[in-house]
This record gives structure tokens, sequence and C-alpha cells, in this order.
């Protein structure tokens, strides 16, 4: 019970009974679906007095992504720049509407599936979001969103190692314990990106167990291994994130974050529950599964969920019952 108090679940919510699984798109936060409400109702004023009253000291990951992640705001976003000439912000959600825009345009699809036509469009696009970036950088040089953005683009547009780190240390020069920033850089020094396992999971244990107890940086630990199992066939998959050392980790990161007095992120605790939830239910260690299940409360992020299935609630609630919920 100790552990629901410290996600946000109240002893009288909590009843014992498993609760529905639903695809929760606002990690919970009734800011968040504002933000996106507004967005698809091309409402500025209102995106940016929500934007505005989450300031950059307290991680403006999770708003900019349901701005950005909403269609339609590039058309009208460029009003906004114009009308505010000298404000960075209308700047900052045009370039990051840029960058998922990018991606609509590439796709999901693996490399060798995506048109010359759609790379074509997604660089553009890229190049454009960088364009925007930089100049909010400049803008404003103590903030962290736009370092954030452009560990994204980057990506896309294959800067390369070095490029990327740099641009990852200059987000955690303004911000140490930026989860969003350090998920990027994650992805980045993924074999899948250009990197390798061995960096990886460097990367996570030096960031989740060199920042203070109680961050939500420990998610890393959780998330390399769940990129490592991602890259392994199957069989040997279910044999690695068992290994007694893995699970170790796990329990390590776990003891480190959430499951510390001090853990009270700013953003991505949904996100977090939902990861070591996959995480320790893959790796068979039902009870703190169940423990993490029980934390979600029922709502199912997609991300890291969709690695397992294209349907992430159907992911989960599998994953559930294996856990014995």
């Amino acid at each position: 019970m100790a552990l629901l108090r410290e996600w946000g679940l109240t002893l009288g919510r909590w009843t014992g009974r498993t609760a529905a699984a639903v695809l929760e798109r606002d990690s919970g936060d009734p800011d968040v679906t504002r933000v996106r409400h507004a967005a698809e109702a091309g409402d500025w004023a209102t995106v940016r007095a929500i934007l505005e009253a989450q300031d950059e000291s307290g991680d403006r990951a999770e708003l900019l992504t349901a701005v950005a992640d909403t269609a339609g705001v590039e058309r009208w976003i460029g009003k906004a720049v114009d009308a505010e000439p000298d404000s960075a912000l209308p700047r900052l959600v045009a370039g990051m509407r840029q960058i998922f825009w990018g991606w609509e345009a590439r796709s999901g699809l693996r490399a060798q599936h995506v048109s010359r036509e759609q790379f074509e469009v997604f660089h553009e696009r890229l190049r454009t979001a960088e364009t925007w970036l930089y100049e909010v950088a400049e803008r404003e040089p103590a903030w962290t969103s736009p370092w954030y953005g452009l560990l994204m683009s980057g990506r896309g547009l294959q800067v390369g190692q070095v490029t990327a780190r740099r641009r990852f240390e200059a987000a955690v020069r303004r911000d140490p314990y930026h989860l969003g920033a350090h998920q990027q850089q994650l992805q980045q020094v993924c074999a899948k990106w250009g990197g390798s396992h061995e960096e990886m999971h460097a990367f996570a244990r030096e960031s989740a167990f060199g920042a203070p107890a109680g961050t939500p940086l420990g998610q890393l630990v959780a998330l390399a291994h769940l990129e490592h199992w991602l890259d392994l066939d199957s069989g040997p998959d279910a044999a690695y994130i068992r290994r007694p050392e893995v699970v170790a980790e796990l329990h390590r990161a776990a003891d480190h974050s959430y499951r510390h007095a001090d853990f009270a992120p700013r953003t991505g605790r949904l996100q977090i529950a939902n990861s070591f939830a996959m995480a320790f239910s893959l790796a068979g260690e039902r009870a703190a599964a169940r423990e993490c299940f029980a934390a979600t409360g029922g709502r199912v992020t997609e991300f890291p969920w969709q690695y397992l299935d294209n349907d992430p609630v159907a992911a989960y609630r599998k994953q559930r019952s294996a856990a014995g919920r």
C-alpha cells in the first residue's frame, strides 16, 4: 500500500480488484488533456497559458509533446509566430510540431519500406524544426526544451553520436535530471540507432545511479533491458531478461527510483510504472510486476507496450494476467 500512495493512488480508490485497462493518451495529467484539446481547437491563447503556467523549471516535455503530436497544429501555429515576433514560445511549439509532423510523413515502418519521397518530406520537416529550435535556444538560453527537441530531430537527421551527445549535454546542463532528454539520448545510443548494447547499458546505469535517489531516471535501466530484449530472437530474449544479474539490476533501479521515499517526479510517473510493469513481468518477477500494475490503475501508456503488440492495451492485459492480477 505504501507504494500505491507514492504513485498517487489513494487507499480509498484501491480495492484490490483488477482495474479495467484503458489507453492513457495524456499521462493522467489534466493539464496535458487540456492543452491537447486546445491544440485540436487551434486555441493558441489557451495553449500558451498552459505552457507558461508550467515553466521550464517544471519540465514542459509532456505538455509540448501533447501539442506537437496534435494534427493540424502546423496550420495555425505560423499565425501565432507572426503575431508574437518577440516571443520564443510559439517558435518552440512550431519546431516541436515539425518534428512530430516529420515522423508522421516517415511512418513507423523500417527504413527499407519507406519511400524516397517520404524520406524527403521527413528530412525537410526536421530541418525546418531545427531552424525554429536553434532560434529558440538563442532567444532563451536557459531553456531545456529546444535541446530536448533537437535530440529528436537530430536522430532523424542522423547527425551522428558526437553531435547528439553535445545536444544532450546542452540539455542536462540546464536540467540535470530531465527525463525526456535522457530517454532521447538512451534511444540515440541503442544499437538500432548506431550505438551498442554496451553503450546503452552504461549510459542507463550512469544516469540512473549517478542521480540522487528518488529521481525518475531509474526508468532508463528498465528501458535499456527492454531494448536489449527486443533486439534478441525469440528464446534468447526470454533467457536474457530473466538472467539473475538483469533481475537484480531491475530491482536496484526500482529501489533507487520509484520505491524510494523521495520519489516525486515532475513528469513521466505513469510511463515509469508501465515500463517497470513490463520489465518485471517479462523477467518473471510476478510480485514486483503486480505492484507496478496496481500503481498504473489500469492506465496503459503506448510506450513501451507497443514493443509487444500493435495494441498496447492487449499487451498490457496479457502481461498483467500472467503476473497474477
